[in-house]
């Protein structure tokens, strides 16, 4: 599935994926393929993409048709 990593300043990952895992603001969760659609928030916390971390503080995540986009407020 593809994954795209967005703040408001740049595009800090964008690439093929097979697990995610996000901070989730009532605890961690993770998508895999054929996940059904879903949009959630985000805490601050680490998001895992595979075996690469990416530190965010908050944000949103909406998953449509193997498509995860990740709307962070930053990543630390």
């Amino acid at each position: 599935m593809n994954l795209q990593i967005i703040t408001p300043d740049k595009t800090v990952f964008s690439g093929e994926v097979s697990v995610v895992t996000l901070p989730g603001t009532n605890g961690s969760f993770q998508i895999l393929q054929d996940h059904a659609p879903i949009v959630s928030t985000l805490g601050k916390g680490t998001l895992m993409a595979d075996k690469q971390e990416f530190t965010i503080d908050g944000g949103v995540v909406e998953v449509v048709n193997n498509k995860v986009l990740v709307l962070a407020e930053a990543v630390l």
